[in-house]
C-alpha cells in the first residue's frame, strides 16, 4: 500500500502538468479561452458538490447498521437529491453558459483569416483591414488584443480548428462556413490541433500559433503580403523542373499550383508538415522523399526516386524562402 501511495504522488506532477503549457485549456490567454476556463471551473464545483453529496449518504448508509428509513422521509431525501438539488445546479451553469454567448458572438475588429482543412494540413488566407490577402498553411499569427474572425471551411471531411490556450473548437465542414472569433491577451507561442477526427494522421494535424505585438504583427504581414525573392539557384530549377510548382505556389516564380500548400515563405514558419516536425533543411527533405511515411495518408506522394542531391538542393532552397 506505501509504494502504491509513493506512486500515486509520483503521478500527481504528471498530471498536474496538463493544466499548463502552450497547448492548455487550463492555461488561458485569450478572452473566449478565459470564458470556458471559468465555465469549466463552476462545472467542476457544481460537480464536486453532487459527488460530496453521493458520498456523503453513502456513508452515512453504512453507519445505519440496515435499518430502513420511513418511507415518507426516503420520498423527500430522493426527490431532493435527485430532482430538486441537480435541477438547481443545472440550471445554475445553463444560465452561466447563456449569458457568456453575446460576448463570444461578438464581430471581430477587421482581420480576417479564412482557414481551409485538409487532409491533414491546414490552408490560409489572411484578410488584412487595408484590403491586402495573402495565402499561407499551418502557420497563424495574430495581433495581441484584436479580435481576428476565423471564417472555417474544408475540402474534402469535417475538422475541427481548437486552440485551446485561446478559444474553443469549431468545426470545419465541407460546403459550409462557420466563423470563430478570437481576442488573444498574451504574447507567445501556442499550438492548434484538428480536435475532430478526420483520417490516418489526424493526430499529426496540428499549427503553430503566434500572438504578437501590433506593430511586430504588421511588419511580420507585410513581409508575408509580398512576393518571394528567393535566389534561382539549382535547388529552384529543380524544384519547377521536377514539377513541384504543379501543386505547389511560390510567388516570384513560375509555380503557382494550388492543390498543396502555399511555400512562399516557407522558411520563415517555425515546423513544416503542419505543425510536427521542426523546419531544418534536413526535415524538409525527409518530407519530399518520405511525405507518407511522415505523414500516413498525406496526398502528398513521396519522392523517394529523386537522387539524394536533388532533394537535397530543391529543400535548401525551400528553407532559404523567408
Amino acid at each position: 500500500m506505501l509504494k502504491q501511495d509513493k506512486a500515486a504522488w509520483l503521478l500527481l506532477p504528471l498530471l498536474l502538468a496538463g493544466c499548463s503549457g502552450r497547448q492548455s485549456a487550463l492555461d488561458p490567454s485569450g478572452y473566449e479561452a478565459e470564458a470556458v476556463a471559468r465555465l469549466f471551473w463552476w462545472m467542476t464545483a457544481a460537480g464536486g458538490v453532487i459527488w460530496l453529496l453521493v458520498v456523503g449518504l453513502a456513508l452515512y448508509a453504512t453507519q445505519r447498521g440496515g435499518r430502513p428509513w420511513p418511507a415518507r422521509r426516503a420520498a423527500r431525501l430522493i426527490l431532493a437529491c435527485g430532482a430538486v438539488l441537480p435541477t438547481l445546479l443545472l440550471a445554475v451553469l445553463l444560465v452561466f453558459g447563456l449569458r457568456m454567448m453575446p460576448e463570444l458572438r461578438a464581430p471581430g475588429e477587421g482581420l480576417r483569416i479564412a482557414v481551409q482543412g485538409e487532409q491533414f494540413w491546414w490552408r490560409l488566407r489572411y484578410e488584412l483591414p487595408d484590403g491586402r490577402r495573402f495565402d499561407t498553411a499551418n502557420d497563424v499569427r495574430l495581433p495581441l488584443g484584436s479580435r481576428t474572425e476565423f471564417l472555417l471551411t474544408a475540402q474534402d471531411v469535417i475538422h475541427s480548428f481548437w486552440i485551446p490556450a485561446l478559444g474553443g473548437k469549431m468545426d470545419l465542414i465541407p460546403g459550409t462556413t462557420n466563423r470563430l472569433v478570437l481576442e488573444p491577451r498574451r504574447t507567445g507561442r501556442f499550438r492548434g490541433v484538428c480536435a475532430e477526427f478526420c483520417g490516418a494522421s489526424h493526430a499529426l494535424m496540428a499549427f503553430d500559433v503566434e500572438v504578437m505585438e501590433p506593430v511586430d504583427f504588421e511588419a511580420w504581414a507585410a513581409r508575408q503580403a509580398s512576393a518571394a525573392t528567393p535566389p534561382m539557384n539549382d535547388g529552384a530549377a529543380l524544384f519547377l523542373a521536377r514539377g513541384c510548382g504543379a501543386c505547389h505556389t511560390v510567388r516570384g516564380t513560375e509555380a503557382s499550383g494550388r492543390i498543396g500548400p502555399d511555400l512562399t515563405h516557407l522558411g520563415a514558419r517555425p515546423s513544416i508538415a503542419a505543425g510536427i516536425l521542426p523546419n531544418t533543411a534536413e526535415n524538409i527533405d525527409r518530407f519530399i522523399r518520405h511525405a507518407r511515411e511522415v505523414k500516413p495518408a498525406a496526398r502528398m506522394p513521396s519522392f523517394d526516386m529523386l537522387p539524394a542531391a536533388e532533394s537535397a538542393a530543391i529543400a535548401a532552397w525551400l528553407g532559404s524562402l523567408r
